[in-house]
């Protein structure tokens, strides 16, 4: 199962107490004051995983807590440290505060783990107060809180092509044609209710991601049909394949349908209408699907590729093509809300 946000609560460590302790020795009565400083409390880290893909796991466990701090001991012992806890979090992650909305990291790659709360600090014991004068201190700290913290994570799926359409425009028999992926597919609207990434290979055994993305409709932008959560996966890919189709049959004509696209992602995200973009007639095995190619390529005045995603007509032009735009395309920037 695929999910794209969790909330979740985060506590590092308390640090350890301190110890009031006097030495206690043969031949040494009034021994002077060895009580040990407490341990520090874990750190909770994150670090992005190739490993994970879902942010379901967090949805089903939402506390997560680092090792407290140990308290000192005689002898000028210091109590152990916590443990720090590591949270692996997919790829395309983007962490906020979410008492403060404040967005802390954006995990788009493999790096060293980011501290995301700080474990407390250990109390320092009683020997850490001895002065000239004040020989025998019965003095100790307790050790300090560690961080406590609501997360919200959302993830946007890192692909280098989205392909992007109306309901039923194809996208799902698409991926399904072009890579190893087994989206659902069905004649109803919305089948597609999450991603699907599929690894296209080419003759030349080069690879990209691509992902299918979930239907958008009129007011997308809004919410509608849950388009909002839908068009933030868009915002990770490096090309969009705009999928029109162009038959008789299709629910709009092959222009308004464009246009609906277009209007949605600009309304949600104005520089998305620059990302690198191939538009794509699809079902030309469907008779009369010719004439709404011709119609959508006059309309917009670029060059419209023409397909079949259930026969395979013209797929390899297409795959060339995207390609093309694929070496040339600059990765998108990081997210900022």
């Amino acid at each position: 199962m695929f999910l794209d946000h969790a909330i979740i609560q985060i506590k590092a460590g308390d640090g350890g107490s301190g110890c009031i302790s006097f030495r206690h020795e043969k031949f040494i009565p009034y021994g002077g004051p060895d009580g040990g400083d407490g341990g520090d409390g874990g750190d909770v880290l994150i670090v992005g995983s190739p490993h994970v893909t879902t942010l379901l796991d967090f949805n089903r466990r939402p506390l997560y807590a680092a090792g407290d701090g140990a308290p000192g001991s005689g002898g000028n012992r210091t109590g152990k440290s916590g443990e720090d806890l590591l949270l692996e979090i997919p790829l395309g992650t983007t962490v906020y505060d979410e008492a403060a909305g404040l967005q802390l990291c954006d995990i788009t790659q493999i790096a060293e783990p980011v501290v995301i709360a700080r474990g407390g600090k250990g109390g320092r014991g009683n020997s850490r107060f001895k002065s000239p004068t004040n020989q025998t201190p019965r003095t100790c700290e307790p050790g300090t809180p560690g961080q406590t913290r609501t997360l919200r994570l959302e993830l946007r799926l890192i692909a280098d092509a989205g392909i992007i359409g109306l309901p039923n425009a194809g996208k799902s028999t698409l991926l399904g044609k072009v890579s190893a992926a087994r989206p659902r597919i069905s004649p109803h609207a919305f089948t597609t209710l999450v991603p699907n990434l599929g690894i296209v290979e080419l003759d030349d055994f080069t690879r990209f991601v691509m992902a299918d993305m979930p239907g958008l409709i009129e007011g997308a932008h809004t919410g509608r049909g849950l388009g909002d959560e839908f068009l933030r996966h868009i915002e990770r890919t490096r090309v969009l394949v705009h999928l029109v189709d162009v038959s008789p049959y299709a629910e709009q004509e092959p222009v308004a349908a464009y246009e609906t696209i277009r209007g949605e992602i600009g309304q949600y995200s104005p520089a998305l209408l620059d990302r690198p973009t191939l538009l794509v007639a699809n079902k030309l095995d469907v008779p009369g699907a010719e004439e709404g190619a011709v119609r959508l390529e006059q309309h917009t005045g670029q060059p419209v590729e023409r397909i079949s995603a259930l026969t395979g007509i013209g797929l390899r032009s297409l795959l060339g093509k995207v390609k093309q735009l694929l070496d040339h395309a600059p990765a998108p920037p990081p997210f900022r809300s």
